[in-house]
């Protein structure tokens, strides 16, 4: 194995690149300009992420981005697996390089969305029960309060817990998947401080489908 890696590494780090740049696509901003020309940045919170894309586009534009940011992760994650044979470590490796990617995109300036979607993506091929667990949490609270970055929030906070329990039931996940959870949990909750802060000062907006910006 120690002979391998020296061929390895070069392809690694290759990987954590192409999930970088992968994630680092900021679709939401591209749709809208292509829809509407507008800069989303301007609109709304700001974020290129699906909720605000919805506010300045229209529903289906924050679809469509969901979808769209949603599978960067997924493909980052999957090359890794393809290239190399299933590797947990690495793939969770190349996750995490989209989710920065998505988080700091070098295409604006190191600006850009919340994390959200894409680590869902990512932790769809990690551990596709924990997701569904994530998405049930973050459908609970949205429903009954209807704040989309109350709900982003709390599947962030329950994501590792569950990935603990989930990714192999009866056994710890192997310390990479763990991990990575962890940041990506930390990450996404720091990357929400001012939600967090609208919220409890209640001046969030609740999130209202059909919803355009004028």
């Amino acid at each position: 194995m120690n002979q391998a890696m020296p061929v390895g590494a070069p392809i690694l780090w290759l990987m954590v690149f192409v999930g970088y740049i992968l994630g680092s696509i900021p679709f939401g901003y591209l749709l809208v300009r292509v829809r509407s020309g507008r800069d989303v940045r301007s609109v709304g919170s700001g974020n290129i992420g699906a909720t605000n894309v919805a506010r300045a586009a229209g529903w289906s534009t924050g679809v469509a981005t969901l979808i769209l940011d949603l599978a960067k992760g997924s493909f980052a994650v999957w090359l890794a697996g393809h290239f190399f044979d299933g590797n947990i470590r690495f793939m969770m490796l190349a996750g995490l390089a989209a989710i920065l990617g998505h988080v700091f995109p070098v295409w604006l300036k190191f600006s850009g969305g919340k994390g959200v979607a894409t680590a869902l993506g990512v932790f769809l091929m990690i551990s596709w029960t924990a997701v569904a667990a994530a998405v049930a949490v973050f459908a609970i609270v949205f429903l009954f309060w209807r704040y989309i970055s109350l709900a982003s929030v709390s599947a962030a906070a329950a994501l590792p817990l569950l990935v603990y329990l989930l990714y192999a039931p009866g056994h710890a996940p192997p310390t990479a998947v763990t991990a990575g959870a962890l940041f990506t949990s930390v990450l996404i909750i720091v990357k929400h401080r001012k939600n967090i802060e609208r919220l409890m000062a209640g001046t969030e907006p609740r999130f209202e489908l059909g919803r355009k910006e004028p």
